[in-house]
């Protein structure tokens, strides 16, 4: 049977502002594609970054160029040499890959030979940029669960953390300045972040600076966001880089998700797991790739003011899976 597309834009509203180093977020905006085929349905979703020249309007206006293809039977591997990475393809991917897995009568975790039911996992729950403050009041907030991501800019980020660390003493942390630093900055602060036991260094540096990190060793992991999308992009990673953090909006989906993922284990690096400030929809199709990484950074959906019905749920640092039947089979 012939198959149809649908796809439309929607917002979430955010419960606190989301602030990072370039700005400052109330809503998550996605993009949601529908595949439908035989009376099933299979829901993607993409959340559009302005960082990589992305907008919902572009995002729709590329799914729509893809639609004659689609709605012929064009699959995940063909849509990957299509259409390059970015949200809209990562919507139609997921949404491809939920079909597929519905009308297969299976489910994600038989697919990828994953837990079956899925566990939950570790999430690193972010401390947004703010004052000294509410950051340390924001930690303290959090002091008991396992992992903090701490957001930071270029402004005293040696207060800040400081801060956050003697609110919070036990979780392991993620340190994530959104590129706002400089290679001097990232050296004069190895010692402030032994010191205070940081876990991880997420993109410090412009991903178009990534040249200061030829032969640097750091005290401290650091983990490629903005420098690395695909597999492809691990051919001119520095290896200052021990860690890729994978993000399906980077990837164009779950598919390239799961060829970045095996690519950078095959070069020794480790595996993070990310996403954008997005709904359930863009969480579900993450868990292949979080449920066997180093770090998830998968609580995009628990700063909304509500959620899509039956996804994730959160507890202190804790993400419990969605209901069967959200996303991915049965």
């Amino acid at each position: 049977m012939p198959r149809t597309l649908t796809v439309f834009a929607e917002t979430f509203a955010l419960h606190t502002p989301f602030r990072i180093s370039r700005g400052v977020k109330t809503a998550a905006e996605v993009v949601t594609v529908t595949i439908g085929q035989d009376g099933l349905t299979g829901r993607g979703e993409g959340v559009p970054y302005p960082r990589y020249g992305e907008s919902i309007a572009s995002a729709i206006a590329a799914i729509e160029t893809m639609r004659g293809m689609i709605e012929q039977g064009l699959n995940r591997h063909e849509l990957l040499q299509r259409m390059p990475a970015s949200a809209a393809r990562n919507a139609i991917d997921c949404a491809l890959w939920d079909l597929e897995l519905q009308l297969a009568g299976s489910d994600l975790a038989t697919a990828l030979d994953l837990d079956r039911p899925l566990r939950p996992i570790v999430t690193a729950m972010t401390i947004s940029l703010d004052t000294q403050g509410n950051m340390a009041r924001a930690a303290a907030a959090l002091a008991d669960a396992p992992l903090l991501k701490v957001k930071v800019d270029r402004s005293d980020p040696a207060t800040l953390l400081t801060a956050v660390r003697a609110a919070a003493p036990k979780p392991k942390m993620i340190v994530d300045p959104n590129e706002s630093w400089t290679i001097e900055e990232v050296r004069g602060l190895q010692g402030l972040m032994t010191d205070l036991r940081i876990d991880l260094l997420e993109q410090p540096l412009p991903a178009d600076a990534d040249g200061d990190l030829v032969g640097f060793r750091s005290a401290i992991p650091i983990a490629a966001d903005e420098s690395v999308h695909v597999a492809a992009d691990l051919d001119a990673l520095p290896d200052g880089y021990g860690v890729v953090n994978i993000k399906l909006d980077k990837t164009g989906g779950l598919t390239g998700a799961l060829e970045l993922a095996a690519a950078a284990r095959a070069r020794g690096l480790g595996v993070m797991t990310g996403c954008m400030i997005c709904s359930s929809l863009s969480i579900a199709p993450a868990w292949a790739i979080a449920a066997n990484s180093a770090f998830a950074d998968l609580d995009g959906p628990l700063w909304l003011a509500e959620d899509r019905a039956d996804g994730v749920s959160g507890a202190n640092g804790l993400l419990s899976p969605p209901r069967p039947g959200f996303w991915g089979g049965i």
